[in-house]
């Protein structure tokens, strides 16, 4: 009977925490190669020893961004990042947009209006209607999002300092 493989945590917290090296195999220093606790799949780890490797050891910057499977664009990235933010900057940054930066104010209360005298609109005739009154192109995921978040901000009963809301029985 053939074994069936455990699954590699460290594998998969690099991945979940977006640190995982695209290209580990082009990691070549001796440091990573047949070494338990250097690991090339380690993205933040690979990085800080190819910078290190110039600032401490000074080896040649095309060298040592070589040996460590990036371009020397790439090591100078690594470098200001490591000056700016220390270790944390070596972390890669999630992509695209950081919020909803077409849903303003003005565009959200267009569309609570609409859902509160449509309550069974559906977040496509809630996209088509942006496009037509704003000419914004939004996603309807994005318009189910955003509602969400509104739906949760709404403050909730009032009660008067120090006493927790009740309900009666």
């Amino acid at each position: 009977m053939a074994k069936i493989p455990r699954p590699d945590a460290k594998l998969e917290a690099l991945r979940q925490q977006g640190c995982l090296h695209p290209h580990p195999e082009r990691v070549t220093d001796p440091l990573f190669v047949g070494a338990d606790f250097f690991d090339g799949r380690d993205l933040v780890q690979v990085k800080y020893e190819m910078v290190r490797r110039v600032w401490v050891e000074g080896h040649p910057v095309g060298h040592s961004a070589q040996a460590f499977g990036f371009s020397r664009p790439s090591f100078y990235q690594a470098r200001a990042a490591l000056e700016r933010e220390g270790l944390a900057g070596l972390v890669p940054k999630k992509k695209g947009p950081r919020r909803a930066h077409k849903l303003r104010a003005e565009v959200m209360a267009f569309l609570q209006q609409q859902v509160a005298q449509e309550p069974g609109l559906r977040a496509s005739d809630l996209a088509a209607r942006l496009r037509e009154r704003f000419q914004l192109k939004v996603h309807p995921r994005s318009i189910e999002r955003a509602l969400a978040r509104a739906k949760k901000q709404r403050p909730g009963p009032r009660t008067r300092p120090g006493r927790m809301a009740t309900t009666r029985r």
